[in-house]
């Protein structure tokens, strides 16, 4: 995957991050739920009566809003410099990491380490941990 350097600012980058934070702020303020995407979708799969609809709706909401924000701009071209075969193999791989480490990264990352959470502080830097070294192994070693 590479990024459009020509195109990144820090100020849409500030913007994305202010907006994740007042909604995660919001989503826990309001109905007492962390914004990790792995427990919501999780919950999705094993659905707990009235837990449904504001899993649907976060859910709807990750689909349509860059769908929205197309009416404004051009998405920015997406290249995944990988296979298939790789990218089943790599999602099954955070998928397994998400049972593990109860959570993703949305979850410890960002609602986590704002809660001042241990665990989540220890998760996150194992994520990054993990991620740097599988990084420098299939860039540098294979």
């Amino acid at each position: 995957m590479s990024i459009d350097w020509g195109h990144f600012t820090p100020y849409t980058a500030l913007a994305g991050g202010v907006l994740i934070g007042l909604a995660v702020t919001m989503l826990l303020l309001l109905n007492g739920r962390i914004a990790g995407i792995s427990g919501i979708v999780g919950g999705l799969l094993r659905p707990v009566k009235g837990d449904l609809g504001w899993r649907l709706a976060f859910v709807a909401g990750l689909v349509a809003a860059p769908l929205l924000f197309r009416l404004w701009t051009a998405l920015p071209p997406v290249q995944v410099d990988a296979g298939w075969g790789t990218l089943i193999v790599a999602g099954l791989l955070v998928g397994i990491g998400t049972r593990y480490g109860s959570g993703c990264t949305s979850g410890h990352g960002v609602c986590g380490i704002s809660r001042w959470s241990p665990r989540s502080l220890v998760a996150t830097v194992l994520f990054m941990a993990a991620g740097f070294l599988t990084v420098y192994f299939v860039r540098h070693l294979f």
